[in-house]
């Protein structure tokens, strides 16, 4: 596949993801009904193991066994970790609030690719992260009318996740250039579902929930759309995403969640300002300038703005 076909289908990726996982935040909120924070994150990984376990004794066998820790490592900290610390930030902010943090996921992704995975970016991608930023801060501010008094503990949960997903997906960079996006992340839930498949079965309530309290197989539901599209389908085209494209690029994905998350509150029957408009576009510019390249998009841009034929 020559490079612009690779660019066009990166970007139909990230646009399929960025309505997937916005999505993921209020499929959350409505799990929490029905379990608590761990139990959501918990279930959240048994559910995409167990739909990608068919796959898992073929991927095995070609994989070669030096990868097997480096797998785990990255099921554990840009799946399983995360997966917790989002559920349990949701019981203490708002869903669109949780959201939008996960947006500070490339500036994240670009000061450690910087500082311990040798990534080299270009000054206008650096201002693309912090214009981005900016946009998701507004969006943090007209989404809480200008208060930012949001429970700091509950926040620093989705900050804390947003510095993993941006550990991790330096790690699949760098390290798993030679293995198809569908093994990578088949095996990373190989490795961390089945312990906490062990987990949910023997040491946890959630069995006998299921079978004692019929209501609660509606959450399972939630979960296992958020599971299978959000989590296992998802990951797979992530991290085709990140192999095509640079790993600032592929993080940029956050910026664009908050967009559909605040959309989901507002079907919720949260509010919508035109305020949001401006912040949208600041995010969109951030974007576009994350995933510029010498020349090309520069000389397009300034084409635009001076009216340059």
């Amino acid at each position: 596949m020559n490079t612009n076909n690779q660019r066009t289908i990166s970007w139909i990726i990230l646009t399929a993801l960025v309505f997937v996982w916005g999505s993921s935040f209020i499929l959350i909120k409505k799990s929490l009904l029905y379990f608590t924070g761990p139990e959501v994150g918990f279930l959240r990984i048994v559910i995409t193991f167990l739909f990608l376990s068919p796959l898992a004794y073929k991927t095995l066998k070609k994989i070669h066994r030096k990868y097997y820790w480096l797998l785990a490592v990255s099921g554990v900290v840009g799946s399983l970790i995360p997966a917790l610390l989002f559920a349990i930030s949701e019981t203490g902010i708002d869903s669109a609030i949780a959201g939008t943090l996960n947006s500070l996921t490339p500036l994240f992704t670009l000061l450690i690719g910087l500082m311990f995975f040798k990534f080299r970016t270009r000054w206008y991608n650096v201002v693309g992260v912090m214009i981005g930023l900016l946009g998701a801060i507004g969006l943090i501010m007209a989404n809480s009318g200008g208060n930012l008094s949001v429970n700091i503990f509950y926040a620093s949960l989705v900050v804390l996740a947003s510095i993993l997903y941006a550990i991790n997906v330096n790690l699949v960079k760098t390290y798993f250039q030679g293995i198809s996006s569908l093994d990578i992340t088949v095996l990373t839930f190989f490795f961390i579902g089945f312990p906490v498949l062990i987990y949910i079965v023997f040491f946890s309530r959630v069995p006998h929930m299921l079978w004692s309290t019929p209501h609660v197989w509606e959450g399972i539901g939630y979960l296992s759309i958020l599971s299978v599209f959000g989590t296992g389908v998802a990951l797979i085209a992530y991290n085709q995403l990140i192999k095509w494209s640079n790993p600032v690029f592929a993080s940029s994905v956050t910026y664009l969640i908050p967009i559909v998350a605040i959309l989901w509150g507002v079907i919720d029957g949260e509010k919508f300002t035109v305020s949001y408009v401006l912040w949208i576009l600041l995010i969109l510019g951030g974007v576009f300038l994350v995933n510029a390249r010498p020349y090309a998009k520069l000389n397009l841009a300034s084409r635009i703005l001076f009216w340059k034929k």
